[in-house]
C-alpha cells in the first residue's frame, strides 16, 4: 500500500465528516407589508434564519432581501410563518424579459422598468405531416395529385 496510499486513505477519511460549506445566495421575495411596523417585523424574522447575513427590506416595493449562506425554501418558510401573503420575487427588468409586453408579463403593479418573469411559452414548434400527404401534393411529381 505504500506511504502515498496511506496518506490518500486517511485524507479520504477526515474529508467524508466535513460538513460542504453553503454558498453565498441572494434570496428576494414579496411580501405583503402595509407599513414600518410589517417592515421591521420581518427584517427581525429574517435576520433569525441560520446563516443570514444581510436583511434589506423596502416597504414601497414590498420587497425582503436576505442575503447569506442560506436556503432559499427555509427563507420562503420563515417569511411565511409572519402568515402574510409571500412569493418569490417575481420581476425581472426590461432589458432582460424578451416580450415583456405580454399580457402575462405585463403588471401595474411591477416597480418602474420591471415586468413579471414569464416563461417563455410562446415558441414556435413544428407539426408532424403525414408523409403520405407530402407525397400527394409533390411539386416534383405533376401526375401525384389526381384531383386536378
Amino acid at each position: 500500500m505504500g506511504v502515498e496510499g496511506t496518506w490518500e486513505y486517511f485524507s479520504n477519511l477526515i474529508n467524508k465528516h466535513r460538513k460542504k460549506k453553503k454558498q453565498m445566495q441572494t434570496v428576494s421575495l414579496k411580501v405583503r407589508m402595509d407599513c414600518e411596523g410589517c417592515g421591521r417585523k420581518m427584517k427581525q424574522i429574517m435576520s433569525r434564519v441560520k446563516g443570514a447575513k444581510k436583511v434589506d427590506v423596502d416597504v414601497k416595493q414590498m420587497k425582503v432581501t436576505v442575503t447569506g449562506y442560506i436556503e432559499p425554501k427555509k427563507v420562503l418558510k420563515a417569511a411565511q410563518a409572519t402568515k402574510k401573503k409571500v412569493e418569490m420575487w417575481p420581476y425581472v427588468p426590461v432589458s432582460l424579459e424578451p416580450y415583456p409586453y405580454i399580457s402575462a408579463s405585463y403588471d401595474k403593479k411591477a416597480p418602474p422598468n420591471m415586468v413579471r418573469s414569464v416563461p417563455n411559452t410562446a415558441t414556435i414548434t413544428e407539426t408532424l405531416v403525414n408523409e403520405n400527404y407530402v407525397r400527394m401534393f409533390s411539386d416534383d411529381n405533376p401526375y401525384a395529385c389526381s384531383i386536378m
